[in-house]
């Protein structure tokens, strides 16, 4: 019975990584490009929603404009908004995602020790003699 418990944690667990390595949420995304220093950019007249629902949807596509990359998230659905960013807010943004994803693997990796650790007695459990 614990077996089967500690087996649907651990199947749980890695469901939830590899969902989080497929994609991750709008909103926790916009908070990373937003901290990385793209600019949120409302589509505030139908005409600059018409040309954000024509981006590919959230995705980050770049841009040439006046000989600079420029990096665009639209959510169309979601905020209603761009994130605009830079050369420099595009690298930041990578780094952010890289540490987060670092940190996402270290945490699922615990989670699996300790549910690993709690067996520790084997198939008689924590209590059988010569175990201690």
């Amino acid at each position: 019975m614990i077996k089967a418990i500690r087996i649907g944690v651990a199947a749980l667990a890695a469901s939830a990584v590899l969902a989080g390595c497929v994609s991750i949420g709008a909103p926790e995304k916009e908070g990373q490009l937003a901290a990385a220093g793209f600019v949120r950019q409302p589509a505030d007249t139908p005409l600059k929603m018409t040309k954000l629902q024509a981006l590919p949807q959230n995705t980050i596509v770049v841009a040439q404009r006046k000989g600079h990359n420029v990096y665009i998230y639209a959510d169309a659905a979601g905020c209603g908004c761009a994130y605009i960013g830079n050369d420099a807010a595009y690298q930041q943004y990578q780094q952010i995602r890289t540490a987060n994803n670092i940190a996402q693997m270290q945490e699922t990796t615990a989670i699996l020790n300790q549910e690993a650790a709690m067996d520790w007695g084997g198939a008689w459990g924590p209590y059988a003699p010569g175990w201690y």
